[in-house]
């Protein structure tokens, strides 16, 4: 295989894994090979073993943080101040890409950017879903009420007025409080529902101030 031909196998993707080009092949040391010559020669960048973006100018689609959060980790969704900060819920952005999964927690360096892994129960792994990104691409994101949740849940004392005061929560019309509730008693934290129930008074008073405008 030349690199003329990964183009047209991989053009148009914004990720590739290495064993999409390995199907079929009597000697899979060959493309192993092909492969970190166009790494060291620039052409791909490596983002973890076995995961691949072409390069620029050969780059036809730059992929989104949020699906290369996804597959640096499977089984995992963009969750805490990452997700919070798509939703317009917290004013900051956001370099640093954060998800949660039931898996090991971690942090990878890669060339386009630091991404955090953040551990929970497999009975909190729920409240996501498979966003559309742009150009065709989508990833699973945390619901911004289930973002909320897990930040809360992962940060000690997140419950407390001062730390929910700390994140300059804003456009909280937004949230679906019901859903909030719904969110928090499924995981039966007491944390969880006295955070749902500050931020259900934080949320009324910003529509208050809202509609007062």
């Amino acid at each position: 295989m030349d690199f003329k031909e990964l183009l047209q196998i991989v053009g148009s993707e914004p990720l590739f894994e290495s064993s999409l080009l390995l199907t079929g092949m009597d000697d899979p040391f060959i493309v192993q090979r092909q492969l970190t010559r166009w790494k060291r020669a620039g052409k791909i960048i490596q983002l973890r073993r076995g995961l691949y973006t072409l390069a620029p100018p050969y780059q036809q689609v730059k992929p989104h943080p949020f699906l290369v959060a996804n597959h640096l980790q499977s089984g995992s969704y963009v969750s805490n101040q990452s997700a919070l900060a798509y939703f317009g819920l917290i004013p900051e952005y956001t370099p640093v890409v954060t998800s949660v999964t039931t898996m090991r927690p971690g942090e990878r360096e890669t060339p386009l950017g630091v991404y955090i892994f953040q551990h929970i129960q497999k009975s909190l792994f729920y409240g996501y879903r498979l966003v559309d990104l742009r150009n065709g691409m989508q990833a699973f994101l945390a619901l911004p009420e289930k973002a909320l949740l897990d930040l809360i849940y992962l940060q000690p004392g997140g419950d407390s007025h001062a730390y929910l005061d700390e994140l300059r929560l804003q456009n909280l019309e937004r949230l679906d409080i019901q859903v909030l509730k719904q969110l928090a008693e499924r995981a039966s934290r007491p944390k969880l529902l006295r955070a749902a129930e500050r931020l259900e008074e934080l949320a009324k008073l910003d529509i208050a101030e809202y509609e007062n405008l």
